[in-house]
């Protein structure tokens, strides 16, 4: 059995302006081929309950990069938004541990993608980054795979 990797948690005073200024956002990249055509798809949800759903095209890449360039994508996202306190779900377990610091990245494409997500984490105030099982990222793996579909 493979051991879990540790999540880093920071203590966080909850306030409301921080709850005004929270989001909970879902994300999911996908790739037909690995490398193949590929999409991201985020679900972004605001304390107020406003859902914004997104889905992009990304080219060819592999299922890693498209992973992170979802990753990507919600980050920017979410500075659009102006909020400062995120949330991040992914279903990545390769993401999720190598942003949290747990495991190394080898690959010098996706610590491209790796450095580019960290500089964007660097413009918030707190960011969670969660491992969850693909059963509840449904909408952000099937906005992916939409946006694949979008191809001729």
């Amino acid at each position: 059995m493979k051991k879990q990797p540790k999540v880093r948690y920071k203590q966080h005073r909850v306030s409301s302006t921080t709850l005004n200024s929270s989001l909970e956002i879902y994300i999911d990249g996908a790739s037909r081929g690995n490398p193949g055509k590929s999409g991201a798809g985020i679900l972004i949800k605001e304390t107020n309950g406003s859902i914004h759903k997104i889905k992009r095209k990304l080219g060819i890449r592999t299922n890693n990069q498209a992973e992170y360039e979802a990753l990507i994508n919600a980050l920017k996202a979410a500075k659009g938004l102006k909020k400062t306190h995120l949330k991040i779900y992914s279903d990545s377990l390769l993401l999720v541990s190598q942003i949290n610091g747990n495991w190394r990245i080898r690959n010098p494409n996706i610590l491209a993608l790796s450095k580019k997500a960290r500089s964007l984490i660097k413009g918030f105030k707190h960011v969670e980054i969660h491992h969850i099982p693909r059963e509840l990222n449904r909408e952000a793996d099937r906005l992916a795979n939409a946006a694949i579909d979008e191809y001729p």
